[in-house]
């Protein structure tokens, strides 16, 4: 891509991310802004003007070259100095000051696309700066997003409905074959550091589900008492379990017989045939031990979604290398939910494994790790303090995340108790001596 077109892209991409903050934050009043929808979150107003602060400390001062423009801010700002839940007793700026701010910020951020050379320099290079500037807005929409859903009050949010058809039914699961892969990535030129470098990895047989666990799957766990054993569930899980008195996924309501769900604001019957969401970790855990499998790796995941039998390559995306389009995943808050299983044929992998990208995070068994030959860029806040610890892997995006955001490469990381993001899972399992003799799932 020449370097002309490479500005007009990056000015697109920023563009976009900042449209979606705009109906993230006008479609609630000031007092929506400010309030403190759970300890778990941020307000509203506080992303925002975060989003505003992040690009104005890569863009404007280190790309750009330029004077601070609010200094004296930085620190309110500046997530690792105060916890969500005390962010709202902070003297933030009003959603007014916020709005003006985060205007200038972009005013001299794209001046600053204007003059880069967009190579040279790492940080410059292909744009890096930017692409990881678009990227933290957009994860930071998907955080506000989450908010909204955590909100009290109507829904003030449109989106297209969920498509209701589907194609040919999608199979139970698929054989993925024994060997090597090409994990992670050397080449994508906006990709986070811990997404790298490309590395070889070696799996056994496994046998994957070819969707993700929906409502219709989860609902028969609880019927058969999955909350109320605790066989099924981790000594740490079962102890959250009991502590958190955990019935059933986030927002789900019993009436009258029947599983009804709240979603933005809106009070919906559980649909069968959508991929659950709203899970934690030991949750997906225990229902995978109560269907007799597991939760995959972090490896089986990526192999799942990008490696191609018929070449050995590994893609960027399950369905090859060109970027996602609505045929392929549900993704950018185009729809307010998951998409029933089978919705998107044209997305799937080569081994045919559905809905890999997009719909809802994927829990896997896998804690958060760097990869070997790591090297931290530009940062170490955005990955290498969280190395270790209680945190396991979600991979995939969900229909929040945005599609600059959800290569098949991409590492999400969680506490294993969190149910306020748009997690989901599937299962897996060690494939049988005589389906891997067969090369297929009977």
């Amino acid at each position: 891509m020449s370097t002309e077109r490479l500005r007009g892209y990056v000015a697109s991409e920023l563009a976009r991310g900042r449209a979606r903050s705009a109906v993230l934050t006008e479609s609630v009043d000031e007092a929506d802004l400010v309030r403190q929808h759970s300890p778990l979150m941020s307000p509203l107003v506080w992303d925002l003007a975060h989003i505003g602060s992040q690009e104005e400390l890569w863009l404007v001062r280190d790309v750009g070259g330029r004077k601070p423009l609010r200094p004296e801010i930085d620190g309110l700002y500046d997530a690792f100095q105060h916890s969500r839940a005390s962010r709202v007793d902070l003297p933030l700026l009003t959603p007014a000051e916020a709005k003006v701010y985060v205007a200038e910020v972009r005013e001299k951020a794209l001046d600053a696309l204007e003059h880069s050379r967009l190579r040279g320099r790492r940080l410059e290079e292909n744009a890096f700066a930017f692409g990881m500037i678009v990227q933290h807005e957009q994860q930071h929409d998907e955080t506000m997003l989450s908010t909204h859903q955590l909100r009290e009050g109507p829904s003030v949010l449109h989106a297209e409905p969920l498509p209701h058809s589907v194609a040919a039914p999608v199979p139970a699961e698929v054989l993925v074959p024994a060997g090597e892969f090409d994990m992670g990535t050397s080449t994508e030129p906006w990709a986070l550091d811990n997404e790298r470098p490309a590395h070889r990895v070696a799996t056994a047989d496994y046998v994957i589900d070819a969707a993700p666990v929906t409502n219709g799957q989860y609902a028969e766990f609880i019927a058969a008492g999955g909350y109320h054993e605790p066989r099924w569930w981790s000594e740490q899980g079962w102890r959250h379990r009991v502590d958190a008195n955990l019935v059933a996924p986030r927002f789900w309501l019993r009436q009258a017989g029947q599983w009804w769900r709240r979603r933005f604001g809106v009070l919906e019957p559980t649909r069968s045939d959508e991929p659950v969401v709203h899970v934690c970790y030991h949750e997906a855990a225990a229902y995978a031990a109560w269907a007799g499998r597991r939760l995959p790796t972090e490896a089986e995941w990526e192999k799942a979604a990008r490696w191609d039998p018929a070449t050995g390559r590994t893609r960027r995306y399950p369905w090859g290398d060109e970027a996602p389009t609505p045929e392929h995943a549900n993704l950018g808050q185009r729809h307010l939910g998951p998409a029933p299983v089978g919705a998107y044929p044209k997305g799937a992998s080569p081994l045919g494994v559905h809905q890999l990208i997009g719909d809802v995070w994927e829990w896997t068994s896998s804690g958060f790790h760097p990869y070997p030959g790591f090297q931290m860029f530009p940062y170490p806040e955005y990955s290498e303090v969280f190395f270790g610890g209680d945190y396991r892997m979600l991979r995939g995006g969900s229909f929040g995340s945005d599609a600059g955001v959800v290569r098949a490469t991409f590492r999400n990381w969680d506490h294993p108790i969190r149910r306020q993001i748009f997690s989901g899972f599937r299962c897996a399992r060690d494939a049988t001596a005589s389906e891997a003799h067969s090369g297929g799932v009977a």
